[in-house]
C-alpha cells in the first residue's frame, strides 16, 4: 500500500462485531477505508453484515451515509417510512436525518457501505442516538413512485445500452434514466444530489472487453468494488489484477487507469468524495503529455 492507494482481496473479508456506540445488535463491519488509511480523508468504505433478527437503532450521523445491497434484505427506517431493500437497492441517508436498520429476514443481509465524510473515532464515530420514531409495516422500493426520494435501484441489465427504453427500465423519464457511454464503457449514477446526497457520489460502472481508461487523477478519493469480471488495474505505476470482491482506493493525485483483458464485462461500484466539480474532474496524463510534447517542438 502507499500513501494514495490501497487494494484488498475479497478473500480478506473480516467482518469484526460493533455496536456504533448506539446498542447495534447482530452487526459486523468489514472496515476498508478509514481513518487509519494515510491519505484518506473524506471516504469511510466497509462492507457490513446485520444477522437475522438485528437491529441498530434510531441514530444520526454528522456525515452521509449510503448503501448498496449485496445480498439478503435490509429494512430502513426513516421519518417518511419503512423501506424494505433487496439485493440491487440503495440510498442514502443526510447529515442529521433519523434512520434505523433491522433485518426481519431468516438470513444476513449484506451491503456495501460508503460514508463521508470520513467518520472520526475521537468524536465517537460522529454517529448519535436519537428518540425512536413509531416502527412502520416495511415496503419495497419502487423507483416509479415520486415519494421515493432517497433510494434507488438497479440491476446488470440497466448497464446495457440496448436496453434504454423507457419500458424496460420501468422507472420515470428522467435524467436518472441516462446511461453515459464511452471509449467501450458504460456508467449510470446512483446516489448523487439527483437523489439528495450533497457529499458523496455511488454509481455503477461496466467495461466492455477491450474497453479502457487511460491514466488520470482526480482532487478527490474513488472506491471502487469488483461485482463482476476481472479488471486490470494500475495505481500510481503499480498493477493488479482485480476479480469479484476485491477492493482498491484511489486518493487524490494517485494516478490510475483500468484495462478489461476480457472476454467478458467487467462491473463495478464506485464512489467518489467529496462529489466532484463540475469542470476539471479528470486529469488525464495523455493531454498533459500532449502538451509538454508540443510546447518542446514549439521551442
Amino acid at each position: 500500500m502507499s500513501s494514495r492507494h490501497l487494494v484488498r482481496p475479497g478473500r480478506e473479508l473480516d467482518l469484526v462485531p460493533q455496536t456504533m456506540g448506539i446498542g447495534a445488535d447482530g452487526l459486523r463491519r468489514w472496515a476498508l477505508v478509514d481513518e487509519t488509511v494515510p491519505g484518506a480523508v473524506h471516504t469511510g468504505f466497509g462492507i457490513v453484515e446485520l444477522a437475522s433478527g438485528g437491529r441498530v437503532p434510531w441514530h444520526v450521523h454528522s456525515y452521509e451515509d449510503s448503501l448498496y445491497v449485496l445480498e439478503g434484505e435490509v429494512v430502513v427506517d426513516t421519518g417518511d417510512g419503512a423501506n424494505l431493500l433487496r439485493p440491487g437497492d440503495y440510498g442514502v441517508n443526510a447529515v442529521g436525518a433519523p434512520h434505523a436498520l433491522r433485518n426481519v429476514g431468516d438470513v444476513p443481509v449484506r451491503w456495501a457501505q460508503m460514508l463521508a465524510p470520513q467518520p472520526r473515532s475521537r468524536v465517537g464515530g460522529d454517529t448519535y442516538a436519537v428518540p425512536a420514531l413509531p416502527e412502520r409495516e416495511p415496503t419495497p422500493i419502487d423507483v416509479r413512485d415520486p415519494r421515493t426520494r432517497s433510494f434507488g435501484h438497479i440491476e446488470p441489465g440497466n448497464m446495457e445500452v440496448d436496453r434504454q427504453t423507457q419500458d424496460m427500465l420501468a422507472v420515470s423519464a428522467s435524467m436518472r434514466t441516462a446511461l453515459l457511454v464511452y471509449s467501450g464503457i458504460t456508467v449510470k449514477m446512483m446516489v448523487d444530489p439527483d437523489l439528495g446526497a450533497q457529499l458523496l457520489t455511488m454509481f455503477m460502472v461496466q467495461y466492455q472487453p477491450d474497453g479502457m481508461a487511460g491514466r488520470h487523477d482526480h482532487a478527490y478519493e474513488e472506491t471502487y468494488m469488483i461485482l463482476e469480471g476481472e479488471v486490470d488495474a494500475e495505481f500510481d505505476d503499480q498493477t493488479y489484477h482485480l476479480i469479484p470482491g476485491d477492493i482498491a482506493w484511489a486518493g487524490v493525485g494517485c494516478v490510475h487507469a483500468f484495462s478489461n483483458p476480457g472476454p467478458g464485462v467487467v462491473r463495478w461500484l464506485e464512489t467518489q468524495a467529496p462529489q466532484p466539480p463540475s469542470r476539471h474532474s479528470y486529469r488525464f496524463a495523455r493531454d498533459w503529455d500532449h502538451l509538454r510534447a508540443a510546447t518542446t517542438e514549439e521551442g
